[in-house]
């Protein structure tokens, strides 16, 4: 894993959500908002961790913490991952994203049992929202504001609610 390469993928990703474009503009109003500062840190963590570099890892993990965002050691996601607002994110150590993940603010994606869930390619979770348990979230779907995930979700669905159910495909 190349951090720079994540990173800057990760980042070009925020930018089009936020400005629509990859302009060097974007990049750096994209580089200073809300969330990006956490985005880098986990990337940072992540190479750490693969580098068996423990100590330092546990350092930058501690470092999201202070920012109140906690993305556990072993999580792992592709390129292009956006925290839109990092303030109250929680992830389960062994939860699996794929490339593309965009994740708001204030939203768990946790184990239950011992099982975390699987987070599909270009997957949006909105604010509050909660992924549990051994689901998986297929590619392209959509998670609404506080819906609270105990199932699979379809690929390419929106979901919403407590507990959450398909409302569009």
């Amino acid at each position: 894993m190349n951090p720079f390469a994540y990173i800057l993928s990760d980042l070009c990703a925020k930018a089009r959500w936020l400005y629509g474009d990859e302009k060097l503009k974007s990049l750096i109003k994209a580089r200073f908002t809300d969330g990006t500062h956490a985005m880098i840190v986990y990337r940072w963590m992540q190479w750490a961790q693969q580098k068996r570099l423990v100590p330092l890892a546990m350092l930058l993990n501690k470092l999201n913490v202070i920012g109140g965002c906690i993305i556990g050691r072993g999580a792992d996601f592709g390129p292009g991952l956006v925290l839109v607002h990092s303030l109250g994110v929680v992830i389960n150590t062994s939860v699996r994203g794929g490339r593309n993940v965009v994740i708001e603010h204030q939203v768990t994606i946790g184990a239950e049992k011992g099982v975390s869930p699987v987070i599909g390619d270009g997957v949006f979770i909105g604010a509050g929202a909660k992924v549990l348990g051994g689901v998986t979230v297929g590619p392209g779907a959509k998670i609404g504001a506080n819906a609270v995930v105990v199932e699979d979700v379809p690929a390419g669905a929106t979901v919403v609610g407590i507990p959450a159910r398909v409302v569009n495909r």
